[in-house]
């Protein structure tokens, strides 16, 4: 009879206290913008890299239209504004690789936007919320914060992902962000 009472009390305890430890929220990070910009940035990046990974080589030339960039051409487009955007909120002059204009194969672009998101993760990791809102100026415009200039950067990214994605599509691709995840692994 008591282990019974025992097991009557100690077991809905336990119950509620699980129940509360999974209902817990994590701590918040010591820097919530820059740590919510670094881990945007990470998604953005991603997207970027798996599509230029995803689409064959024979269709980096590829455009709809005339009057659009090509699959490479946009690529190289978003590896130039990477340096641009981060330079700016490094407070360095811009290396300004023009790889646009000089880079036109699969391998030497993938190289490129590796290297230029080397070159942003220095901004997005060495950010904080403190030097985030120091101002700088983008595009004319004076007293635009640091962490708005990587906002900026992560929009502009993701913009052009939105044009990725089209022409992923009209070619048959699944964008990365719209591929199933894998199941998960067998428990053993």
């Amino acid at each position: 009879m008591r282990t019974r009472l025992i097991c009557l009390f100690v077991v809905p305890v336990a119950i509620a206290l699980a129940q509360d430890k999974a209902t817990e929220k994590p701590p918040a990070p010591t820097d919530p913008l820059s740590a919510f910009n670094k881990t945007a940035y990470g998604y953005a990046k991603m997207a970027i890299l798996r599509s230029a990974e995803k689409m064959p080589e024979e269709n980096y030339s590829f455009k709809p239209t005339d009057s659009v960039r090509s699959f490479g051409e946009i690529l190289g487009h978003v590896a130039d504004a990477q340096y641009m955007f981060c330079s700016v909120a490094l407070a360095e002059k811009n290396p300004a690789p023009k790889i646009e204009q000089t880079k036109t194969s699969k391998a030497e672009l993938i190289a490129a936007l590796k290297d230029a998101f080397a070159y942003c993760d220095k901004a997005y990791d060495s950010m904080t919320d403190a030097a985030g809102s120091q101002t700088v100026n983008l595009f004319g415009t004076p007293y635009v914060p640091k962490t708005s200039v990587l906002g900026v950067n992560l929009i502009h990214t993701m913009e052009h992902y939105g044009n990725l994605t089209t022409y992923l599509r009209i070619k048959n691709i699944v964008p990365p962000t719209s591929e199933q995840a894998p199941p998960p692994a067998p428990k053993k």
